[in-house]
């Protein structure tokens, strides 16, 4: 089974778990670390999670990757809160994390309002504007990115 069926069957179970447990499911990883496999699961909740979150998501998704046998080989299950710098994965998330500062890294480069061309925006998110991502600025312009063009997105850490 390839990485891609191993995430993607992982992510079908974990989803559903997390949501049970009253948590979000945010983000999947499957790769090699060294000489080791990880399998790392982020959620979150209103709130944040707590270790105990965390722990609880840990039991019940390794029991169930024992039984359905899913993995190959040796792997490590880790499962943690996606901390401050949050990836933004879906619509959702951009529609709930308006006014909140962000950092959007494009596939390419990109025009702001002014006509300066990049590849990494930092601003306040504004709204999703249908299938644009609308930025203002930290240097005061601001920019509409279409979500296609949206390689990562991440909530940033305000001081």
């Amino acid at each position: 089974m390839s990485f891609t069926d191993v995430t993607r069957r992982v992510e079908e179970i974990a989803r559903p778990l997390a949501e049970s447990l009253g948590m979000e499911f945010v983000e999947l990883e499957y790769k090699r670390e060294g000489r080791q496999m990880m399998l790392r699961l982020y959620i979150d909740r209103e709130g944040g999670v707590s270790l105990d979150d965390c722990a609880a998501v840990s039991r019940e998704l390794s029991a169930v990757l024992d039984i359905e046998d899913i993995v190959p080989g040796r792997y490590t299950l880790e499962v943690s809160s996606p901390g401050l710098n949050r990836p933004l994965k879906s619509r959702a998330d951009y529609e709930r994390y308006c006014g909140r500062l962000v950092k959007i890294r494009t596939f390419e480069p990109f025009a702001d309002d002014a006509g300066n061309r990049r590849k990494t925006f930092l601003g306040e998110l504004v709204r999703l504007d249908g299938d644009l991502v609308r930025l203002r600025l930290r240097e005061g312009q601001t920019a509409a990115i279409p979500l296609e063009c949206v390689a990562k997105a991440n909530l940033e850490f305000e001081i």
